[in-house]
């Protein structure tokens, strides 16, 4: 793959539905027999001992943000094009939001283990995690609708990041005879790092001069892919080199090593019970990072910047074209092999249930999640009604609200008792899809597991 179409590549994979929603189930936060409640709050522990089915045990993918499909693709003629199409007039696509934000999780475990002992109840997994996030600026996205039309332009604060890590899970939770109705727990996660990729581009000032762009740029990328190489190339006007391309065909993991903690603990007081936990409380030092930056504010001209969509380019064509001219407006120069650590994005879970008195199967529930991750920090109100009629099937229904809009939740999870465990359900709904069963929503979340209860 080339990077000197990197940044066109962040615009493209805004519209991607690759693996952002949250990486946990949060539908069956408040569902005893949910067997996976101490990734939300590692102080929920399990009445019985269970092995998840390899790969199957809890799965999870998703995305989550405020740039919807339905302001980037368009029917047309009977054909789907992009929002950039000439056809579709600029009225009809509209002005974007200021931060146009698109993200994706996947958290697959691949192995995972319950049991009772040590006077509580403990669990052991191995898990792949990655995810990858995009904050565009709305200027960019209706420039690249309405093309050259101006003198100038300013384009602030396009940000991109992408982790992949594997996590190795140890949890322990337990009882405090002392303080009745009170249960901790912690969880102690070695990670070991795949790959990381962190680019934030302040500023990008465009002006047309007689024959050419004159462009302020600003930005920085690190790239934590071991074995990964850029490529040059010579600006003739600048006299000077810059990263055009990355090389990884000599690719090779692990990258890094890291660790993590989740803290939780819960109370139990009459009909209720207080929840808390915070999660992913650590970091990754990385072994191999490679860094390309303006190294502060760079001037130069180029003529290769030009935005121009024709009426007969078909989708990889108008893409490829997007990519060369973004390619142009930042000029990075290489910076070799750095020192880094990353950090993880902290969760935090604070929650009330409430179990009816006159039908105690029924419980309602109040959860908060806030994830804070800088740039891309977001939180949630989840309010749920959940129920187990009998002691095969519990279910949950819930509507959440939060940073990206108002949603539907549910999870369906049954269990034979002693020997199977079958659950299903979304955090998000995706609503509407589109001809090709493309959710036109960014925001949704698909979990499923097959879970050995013993």
């Amino acid at each position: 793959m080339k990077t000197r179409y990197i940044l066109g590549a962040i615009v493209a994979g805004m519209v991607s539905f690759s693996s952002f929603a949250q990486q946990n189930t949060y539908s069956g936060y408040f569902l005893d027999n949910f067997l996976y409640r101490h990734q939300m709050n590692p102080a929920m522990g399990n009445t019985e001992n269970f092995v998840g089915f390899p790969g199957l045990g809890n799965l999870s993918v998703g995305t989550q943000g405020n740039l919807h499909l339905t302001k980037i693709f368009y029917n047309y003629d009977g054909k789907t094009v992009l929002f950039t199409n000439p056809n579709i007039t600029a009225k009809q696509v509209g002005h974007f939001a200021s931060s146009n934000k698109l993200g994706a999780n996947f958290r697959e475990n691949i192995i995972n283990v319950g049991f009772k002992a040590l006077g509580g109840y403990n669990t052991v997994a191995i898990s792949a995690v990655g995810n990858s996030r995009v904050s565009a600026p709305g200027s960019l996205l209706n420039l690249m609708k309405e093309g050259i039309s101006n003198q100038t332009y300013d384009i602030r604060n396009l940000n991109l990041y992408a982790n992949a890590y594997a996590e190795i899970a140890l949890n322990h939770s337990r009882d405090i005879p002392m303080v009745p109705g009170l249960r901790v727990g912690a969880t102690f996660k070695f990670l070991v790092g795949v790959g990381n990729i962190y680019g934030k581009f302040k500023r990008a000032h465009l002006s047309l001069g007689t024959d050419a762009w004159d462009i302020e740029s600003e930005g920085d990328i690190y790239t934590s892919v071991k074995g990964m190489k850029y490529k040059m190339r010579y600006n003739e006007t600048a006299d000077r080199y810059y990263v055009d391309g990355f090389d990884t065909d000599n690719f090779s993991a692990p990258n890094g090593f890291g660790a993590a903690f989740d803290l939780g603990a819960t109370y139990e007081w009459n009909d209720f019970n207080f929840s808390f936990a915070i999660l992913d409380l650590g970091g990754i030092k990385w072994t191999q990072t490679q860094h390309a930056s303006t190294n502060g504010l760079r001037q130069f001209q180029t003529d290769k910047y030009v935005f121009e969509i024709n009426e007969d380019d078909d989708e990889q064509s108008t893409w490829d074209k997007m990519k060369d001219d973004l390619s142009e407006i930042y000029q990075l120069e290489n910076n070799g092999e750095v020192s880094r650590s990353t950090m993880q994005a902290t969760t935090m879970n604070l929650g009330v249930e409430y179990t009816l008195p006159y039908y105690r199967p029924l419980k309602f529930g109040l959860l908060n999640t806030t994830r804070m991750a800088g740039t891309y920090s977001w939180t949630e109100f989840r309010i749920s009604a959940n129920v187990q009629p009998v002691k095969y099937v519990s279910a949950s229904a819930n509507l959440v609200v939060g940073t990206y809009g108002v949603g539907f939740g549910w999870l369906l999870n049954v269990t034979s008792g002693k020997g199977f465990n079958l659950f299903i359900g979304m955090d998000r709904v995706p609503g509407k899809l589109a001809k090709q069963f493309v959710p036109l929503n960014s925001n949704l979340n698909f979990n499923f597991g097959m879970n050995f209860p013993f």
